[in-house]
């Protein structure tokens, strides 16, 4: 039995407790406090202690009309509520703050589900809502103790298989709970607390087809002459495999104190201590294009980019199948292979505390609360790259390269990126020759030590007067106000180093570390059974690399010792860190009016803000502080109307401004320089002014039965100042080589530390890279929506149905639009040299961003089953295509050809099945991506140039739960 409700909802009024019991009871529940709510609120509660509908709260979310999720590796992390990802994220109405330099507050693969009660989204504010979300706000709440109906004593053991990285972890969740009567009044203390260890493993290919080969330019490997119409080349291969290892801490503790019916004190705390680990590889074929005009592709496919905007952007062929040969006599050290490990964590402590009191003067209620949300973040990262030096064809090492060609293989068709070394091919390495230490030098090191530091304070008071026997009962039944001070910061350290040794004379032969060396992941080809894929590669240990990097470091150095070469200790770099604070003063005032069979709510919120941004900038080697200040203030009205128009048919109606501010990190002056020759700068903006949203909502339900709604809602929001990333992409002379030399006239930003590889014709490392920034959109923009849910089920039926009357079905759909904004993305430098061969014109080519991570459609179906001790689901979840910069192999916006890639529409089937053992003991197992769906996606449009495929893991989880 699950006793929820009495959790502080988002108006900060407490619920009434509710007893609920399996699926239904709790579906019952939830459509009880939405129907109540006095705004637009979508709820989900838990059907037992510990069991809401899934294990991620990601996922647990997805079941909600109107959202769709993202994910890593898997794993649900971001949630779009109504097309976007600008929402807030609130524990017991408390705001939480990420591990990272974002607004999105704390991320949901931190906290088990297991400590959460319900989940409440609110799509519609009132006056108290607190400010700073476009699609709505997520609270989670735990249980309150004063609500229980009796002692609580929970607990569940489960483990968890990942069928790609083929392991089993535990998770573990208890919780205990009471209230007593005393002398001194009531008082109930709850702790929950879990502890979940997870590996997650997604395989990424890439595949860059974004170089013109002319028409008439190319012959084949053996000489022949190429095609006479232009086509795309490959210019470069990466195979990235994703594992991640969590192991997670939750704490949630509430003691509540109630001397009289009329005073309550409260104390609440969660505590979050996680440890992600990156394990990661990255296999690359890179100096591809350099023989371009040397290896004609065997088949080719017809790659149409549609139009964007109302322009044509063309087809053209593009390469489908074949191989790349080396070519000594044109190039003798390309194509090459190399290496990649990527070893770090994410280590977050967060904490909350909320502390508060609520107590009634006569006709006034009043709520006095104040709380602390931090998080502190340890990213520790030792990153590594091997140059393989293949023994044939062995050709001259003349000490300024790292290379030595590779033949590679590749076929692209049938919606799959597959590649691998050619290994019919007369240059090819062997397999013993790929897993030889002498065959691999060592090319770069990267180390890592970032802190980041972000911190909310808050301290908020709210009064209610009820105006009964008043003059003006008859139109308004009480009247809130309240305010709000909070003061937000973050602060993040760059502490880095790292080296590159640019040519083979700094760079030391893997004999000389043979010890740190291991094989690396052979099973990339489990997900789909492919056949082509890198199985054969060495790397730096990764386990030795994380538990001991101090030891691995100095073995590094002893290698790099006898190449005169070294890496530094990692040291502060005062250009990449940078310090933001905020502070708002916030107040509001709300009528409430109850009038008939008309209730709701109007008020005002006014918000002032000031905030100060602090960087540094370095010149000849000496860091000067630079800072940045700014205010605003803003008036928010927010209107809520309910008709209960019969006792089953409820309308709803609301109007309202909120903001969202710009991300932390879109708000630095300091400079954070990446590692690749690719990879873009990202420049902050301290000019950014928050987005406005007007939004607006219309809908009908009816409750025609328990735990069943049918619902169609309207909805529509106009944004102003969105915001749009921005690129400035960097010149390429006729042989495809960048400046390599401030100040980049040609545009772009000058970072001195990638290797430059085949970008230029002089080893070593700095060159002009792209830069990337986010700007206000100076047009407005729309999303436009509709809802519709179904839930219902055959339990008024048992007589005549039998078995069957156990079946209930969930379903949602969501229709939105966007329009508007003029802010435009343009193609990168290669993009527009292949929208000129595609289209036979000049350019330019642009298109409005719009929202990222936006999809038009969307839906999901649940069919569940509850009798007889069992209780199963099975929830399909499909959603649309839309445009992301969420991509694979560290691609930005210049290897995606200057557009935002384009995830293709996707489903996904989880399922779980639980069964009563015993009125305390119940006995389970779920399965997410039980069919194992796989994420595509293309360049430019959908249905275009497929560049990135995503295979995930399946997840099974299995255990059993106690209660006492």
């Amino acid at each position: 039995m699950m006793y929820s409700g009495g959790a502080v909802a988002q108006d900060g009024e407490p619920e009434d407790v509710i007893i609920v019991s399996g699926i239904r009871g709790s579906l019952t529940s939830a459509l009880n406090e939405k129907r109540a709510a006095p705004s637009l609120v979508e709820v989900i509660k838990a059907e037992d202690i510990g069991k809401l509908p899934d294990q991620n709260l990601a996922e647990v979310l997805e079941n909600i009309t109107g959202v769709q999720i993202t994910r890593t590796a898997g794993v649900g992390t971001g949630v779009q509520i109504r097309g976007t990802n600008d929402n807030r994220v609130e524990i017991n109405g408390v705001s939480t703050v990420g591990s990272g330099t974002g607004r999105g507050g704390i991320s949901f693969e931190d906290i088990n589900a297991a400590i959460i009660a319900a989940v409440e989204v609110t799509k519609a504010p009132t006056a108290k809502t607190i400010e700073g979300s476009v699609g709505g706000t997520v609270n989670l709440r735990t249980i309150r103790p004063l609500d229980l109906r009796g002692p609580l004593i929970a607990l569940r053991a489960q483990g968890e298989y990942s069928e790609l990285s083929d392991s089993i972890s535990p998770r573990f969740a208890g919780s205990f709970g009471n209230r007593w009567e005393t002398g001194a009044g009531e008082i109930g203390i709850v702790v929950s607390g879990s502890y979940t260890e997870q590996e997650a493993t997604s395989f990424r290919p890439r595949v860059d087809r974004d170089v013109v080969v002319p028409a008439g330019a190319a012959v084949t490997a053996s000489g022949d002459p190429g095609p006479t119409t232009p086509f795309l080349g490959i210019q470069f291969l990466n195979q990235e495999l994703e594992n991640f290892e969590y192991e997670t801490i939750n704490i949630a503790g509430t003691l509540e104190w109630a001397p009289s019916d009329n005073l309550k004190f409260y104390f609440d705390t969660i505590y979050n201590d996680q440890e992600r680990r990156q394990d990661s590889s990255r296999i690359q074929a890179s100096g591809v294009s350099s023989l371009l005009l040397n290896n004609v592709p065997s088949t080719f496919e017809t790659v149409d980019f549609g139009t964007l905007d109302g322009v044509d952007f063309g087809s053209i062929d593009a390469a489908e199948t074949g191989t790349i040969q080396p070519n000594l006599a044109v190039d003798d050290d390309d194509p090459n292979l190399r290496f990649s490990s990527d070893v770090g964590a994410r280590i977050t402590t967060s904490e909350i505390y909320r502390a508060g009191t609520e107590f009634e003067v006569g006709r006034a209620s009043v709520r006095l609360e104040g709380s602390i949300s931090t998080s502190d973040t340890f990213s520790p990262d030792l990153s590594t790259t091997l140059n393989f030096i293949n023994p044939n064809p062995l050709t001259p090492l003349d000490g300024t390269s790292n290379d030595n060609a590779v033949p590679f293989i590749y076929d692209l068709s049938g919606g799959a990126l597959t590649f691998g070394v050619d290994f019919d091919s007369p240059f090819a390495p062997t397999v013993s020759d790929l897993l030889d230490p002498n065959n691999v030098v060592l090319d770069a090191i990267t180390v890592g030590r970032n802190r980041t530091e972000n911190e909310e304070k808050a301290f908020r008071a709210d009064f209610s007067i009820d105006t009964n026997d008043s003059y003006i009962d008859a139109l308004i039944s009480s009247i809130d106000i309240g305010f709000r001070f909070n003061k937000t910061s973050t602060a993040f350290d760059q502490v880095r180093s790292t080296f590159g040794t640019g040519d083979i004379s700094a760079s030391p032969n893997g004999a000389l570390f043979s010890d740190l060396l291991v094989p690396g992941p052979s099973n990339f080809g489990d997900f789909d059974g492919r056949e082509l894929a890198f199985r054969n590669f060495l790397l730096i240990d990764p386990n030795r690399a994380f538990s001991d990097a101090e030891g691995t470091l100095d073995a590094l150095q002893t290698a790099l010792a006898t190449t005169t070469g070294s890496i530094d200790d990692p040291t502060f770099v005062p250009e990449g860190s940078f310090a933001v604070d905020e502070s708002t003063f916030a107040f509001y005032t709300q009528a409430n009016f109850d009038i008939g069979i008309v209730r709701g709510n109007v008020g005002l919120r006014y918000v002032d803000t000031t905030i100060n941004s602090f960087g540094n900038n370095v010149a000849a080697g000496v860091a000067t502080p630079v800072m940045a200040s700014g205010d605003y203030t803003e008036l928010l009205p927010r209107i809520n109307v309910i008709a209960d128009l019969t006792d089953d048919l409820v309308l709803r109606a609301s109007w309202g401004e909120d903001i969202n501010r710009p991300d932390f990190n879109d708000l630095s002056l300091s400079i954070n320089f990446p590692t690749g020759p690719n990879d873009a700068v990202n420049i902050g903006n301290p000019n950014l002014a928050p987005e406005t949203v007007t939004s607006y909502d219309i809908s009908l339900g009816w409750y025609f039965a328990p735990s069943s709604v049918v619902s169609v809602g309207f909805f529509h929001k106009s944004r102003t100042n969105l915001f749009v990333a921005q690129l400035e992409d960097v010149a390429v002379d006729g042989m495809g080589f960048r400046d390599i030399t401030p100040p980049c006239e040609g545009g772009g930003i000058f970072n001195p530390l990638p290797d430059r590889n085949v970008l230029s014709d002089v080893p070593g490392n700095g060159l002009c890279v792209p830069i990337q920034t986010v700007i206000n959109d100076t047009a407005k923009t729309t999303q436009t929506g509709i809802e519709l849910a179904l839930q219902y089920d055959l339990s008024a039926f048992e007589d005549t149905l039998g078995f069957a009357s156990g079946f209930g079905f969930i379903g949602n759909y969501t229709y939105q639009e966007f329009g508007g904004g003029e802010a435009t993305n343009s193609a990168s430098t290669r993009g527009a040299d292949i929208f000129d061969a595609s289209t036979g014109g000049s350019g330019p080519y642009t298109a409005v961003q719009g929202l990222l991570d936006f999809s038009k459609n969307a839906y999901n179906v649940t069919l569940y089953y509850e009798k007889y001790g069992i209780s199963a689901r099975a929830r399909y979840t499909w959603r649309d295509a839309f445009r992301t910069l969420d991509t694979a192999g560290g691609a930005t916006l210049n290897s995606t050809l200057g557009f935002p890639v384009v995830s293709e529409s996707r489903g996904q089937l989880n399922a779980s099945i639980n069964y009563a053992v015993t009125n305390n003991l119940d006995v389970g197992v779920e399965a997410v991506n039980l069919t194992k769906s796989e994420i595509t996606q293309s360049c430019v449009n959908e249905g275009a140039l497929l560049c990135f495929q995503g295979l995930p893991d399946r997840r099974i989880t299995f255990g059993a739960s106690y209660k006492f």
